[in-house]
């Protein structure tokens, strides 16, 4: 996908934007399994009887949003892969809009609510990126790319925005036209590290359980 830069909760974030009202138009959950996907495929987090588990205490990737995440984890007590996606999400979800604001994707409007209390709208500012994600991962999902092409990350964008139910990919009730293709590209998703399979599953299910729109 293009701006291969963009961490995976950020894909999904931007991903989730709709375009046309100029809002968010996704969930924090599907924001909080992007990250514990990309932790996954890393190889940072990894399952341990069903539970996310670090692999060490010392291990950084560099993105901020990432490790706020990882550090969380490390300092929780054991929760299983679907107890992490609503675990605190906003908390990540805040994080990635962050970034994605300094790094001059969203714009910070400050006001005051009711012209006494400081305030931030946020607001996008690169249409033509979230255009293209969305454009490619619709290709990807209606199939015009074989999954052994579709690399591990964008396999893994396109199933968990599905499993969220992110109208400008699939709406929830068309899932089931893309029942077989959506199989494949989980298993795509979960060749990078041994056990993402099944964690791909865990929080596709999370998702798909929980996921309910949201403003962030």
């Amino acid at each position: 996908m293009p701006n291969g830069s963009l961490s995976l909760p950020a894909r999904l974030y931007l991903l989730a934007w709709d375009t046309t009202r100029n809002e968010l138009a996704g969930t924090t959950h599907l924001v909080r399994a992007g990250a514990l996907t990309e932790l996954a495929q890393r190889g940072l987090l990894v399952d341990d009887d069903g539970i996310a588990t670090p692999v060490d205490m010392d291990s950084r990737t560099g993105d901020a949003v990432l490790d706020g995440l990882l550090e969380l984890v490390r300092e929780s007590r054991p929760h299983r892969w679907r107890s992490w996606v609503p675990l605190h999400a906003r908390v990540t979800a805040e994080a990635v809009r962050e970034q994605l604001a300094a790094e001059g994707y969203l714009r910070a409007d400050k006001r005051r609510a009711l012209g006494l209390f400081p305030t931030v709208e946020y607001a996008l500012e690169r249409v033509a990126v979230v255009d293209a994600l969305r454009e490619e991962a619709r290709e990807i999902l209606e199939g015009a790319v074989r999954p052994a092409d579709v690399s591990e990350r964008d396999a893994a964008v396109v199933v968990l925005a599905a499993a969220a139910g992110v109208s400008a990919l699939v709406a929830r009730k068309e899932r089931g036209r893309y029942k077989e293709r959506l199989a494949d590209l989980e298993e795509r998703s979960g060749t990078a590290a041994p056990g993402l399979r099944m964690i791909m599953g865990e929080l596709g299910t999370a998702l798909t359980a929980t996921a309910m729109p949201t403003g962030v």
